[in-house]
């Protein structure tokens, strides 16, 4: 009685995602030949996995894979969890660590732009174009860092959260709860 309740429970806190399978290499390339601990994940499961996990709502997915019974292997059904688990987990390590660049990537344009100009206006105000090669750099560096600048601030506004559905879905998977239940 106090199972039925806390799967009760975990349910209402949870949106389900049930996927009808007619084998386990359902979920898997078929063009890739390693055993299915090692196997790289299908396209299409991916495609369609994203597609139901982004528009659930709730932080934790149940994501249930429904198979015939007579497929079932409760040792393969392992196996493919944790190959699951350690591909939604490498992934959304490798989606932060890009947005993560991006971001730094993007300050550093910003503040070079912000010194490119500094210097630009401290040329411009020494010499107030009366030196040749003062006003040269101020043409040429006036420019460069406006250009920085705003290539910086759109790789930290735009461009950063461009991988944000991603992240969001590698996210949800790397919290599912995994289940394989029989059709």
């Amino acid at each position: 009685m106090e199972e039925e309740e806390a799967d009760i429970q975990y349910l209402g806190e949870t949106s389900e995602v049930r996927f009808a399978i007619q084998t386990y290499h359902d979920i898997f390339s078929d063009f890739d030949p390693r055993p299915l601990a090692q196997r790289g994940l299908s396209e299409d499961f991916l495609s369609e996995a994203k597609r139901a996990a982004i528009v659930k709502e709730a932080e934790k997915i149940d994501f249930i894979f429904m198979v015939p019974k007579k497929e079932r292997n409760l040792n393969e059904e392992g196996k493919i969890e944790s190959r699951l688990r350690e591909y939604f987990r490498k992934h959304f390590g490798i989606l932060q660590k890009e947005k993560n660049k991006v971001l730094k990537q993007g300050i550093i344009f910003t503040i070079i732009g912000t010194i490119l100009m500094l210097f630009a206006t401290f040329l411009l105000f020494k010499f107030k174009n009366t030196n040749l090669i003062a006003s040269f750099f101020t043409v040429l560096l006036e420019p460069g860092g406006w250009f920085l600048f705003w290539e910086g601030l759109h790789q930290i506004v735009f461009e950063s959260k461009r991988s944000d559905p991603n992240i969001e879905f590698h996210k949800k998977m790397c919290n599912a709860r995994i289940r394989f239940s029989s059709v």
